[in-house]
C-alpha cells in the first residue's frame, strides 16, 4: 500500500485551508468575496502563491462548487435513505430538503445555482445538466423509478414547441448517456422527448419558486411559505399523475 509523500501530504493540506477559507468567505460574505486576494489575506501568504494550486479564480470557485452540490448530496442521500424504495416519495422529499437547503444555505445556493453565466461561479452549468455529478444523479435515480413504475402523463407531441426540439433532444442524449453510466434500470424508451420536456417544466418550476422564496422576492407576502410549497408540489404531481404523498 502506497502513502502520500510528505510534499504531497502539504499539498493536500494547504489545498484544504484554500477551500475552506473560500467556503468561509462565502458563507459569511457572499459569493462576491471569494476572491484569490482575500483567501491569501486570511491565511497569511501571497495571492501568486495560489496559482500553484489553482489556474485561477474561476478554477478555484468551480471546485468549490463541486464541494458544495457535494455536500448537498451527501445530505439528500442520508435523508431519502430512511424512506422506502418509492421513487415518488423520494422524489418529492429530494424536492424539499432542496427547499429547505436554498433557505438554510443562501450564499452556497447562490453560488452554484443563481450565479449568472459570466459572473460569480463562471463555467457552471445549469444543474439540471449537471446529472453526472452526484445531486444530479440523486434526482435522476428518483425520477428513473418513478418512470420504471408509473405511468406519468406526459405532454403529447404536438404539444412541444418545435424550434425547441433539437435543444431538448440534446438534453435527451445527454440523460440517456448519464443512465448508461450509472448502470440505473430504465429503458430507454421511457425517456422520450415528452418526459425530457416534462422534467425541463417540472425543474423550471421547482427551481423558480426556490429561487423566488430564497431571495425574497415572491409576488405577495406570504405567512406560510412552507404550505403554499407543498401546494406548489401537489399540483406538479396532479398534473403528472403522481401523489407526493
Amino acid at each position: 500500500m502506497s502513502h502520500p509523500t510528505r510534499r504531497g501530504r502539504a499539498r493536500a493540506a494547504t489545498e484544504q485551508d484554500i477551500r475552506r477559507t473560500a467556503r468561509t468567505l462565502l458563507v459569511e460574505q457572499g459569493p462576491e468575496a471569494v476572491t484569490l486576494r482575500a483567501i491569501a489575506r486570511e491565511l497569511g501568504i501571497t495571492a501568486p502563491a495560489l496559482y500553484r494550486y489553482y489556474e485561477s479564480r474561476d478554477d478555484l470557485v468551480e471546485n468549490l462548487r463541486l464541494d458544495v452540490c457535494a455536500d448537498l448530496a451527501a445530505e439528500l442521500s442520508d435523508e431519502i435513505a430512511e424512506l422506502p424504495d418509492d421513487g415518488t416519495l423520494q422524489l418529492f422529499a429530494i424536492c424539499k430538503g432542496f427547499r429547505r437547503w436554498a433557505l438554510t444555505h443562501t450564499k452556497e445556493f447562490t453560488l452554484v445555482f443563481a450565479s449568472p453565466t459570466g459572473g460569480v461561479g463562471t463555467g457552471s452549468a445549469s444543474a439540471l445538466r449537471r446529472f453526472g455529478e452526484p445531486f444530479g444523479r440523486i434526482f435522476l435515480a428518483a425520477a428513473s423509478r418513478v418512470l420504471a413504475t408509473h405511468d406519468i402523463m406526459t405532454p403529447p407531441a404536438d404539444v412541444i414547441p418545435p424550434e425547441i426540439r433539437d435543444d431538448l433532444t440534446a438534453f435527451q442524449r445527454e440523460l440517456l448517456d448519464v443512465l448508461a453510466e450509472s448502470g440505473l434500470d430504465l429503458p430507454a424508451e421511457k425517456l422520450d422527448l415528452g418526459v425530457t420536456y416534462l422534467m425541463i417544466q417540472f425543474w423550471a418550476r421547482l427551481y423558480g419558486h426556490v429561487t423566488l422564496e430564497v431571495f425574497g422576492n415572491y409576488p405577495i407576502p406570504v405567512s406560510k411559505p412552507d404550505v403554499l410549497f407543498d401546494s406548489t408540489l401537489a399540483d406538479l404531481a396532479r398534473e403528472i399523475g403522481l401523489s407526493p404523498n
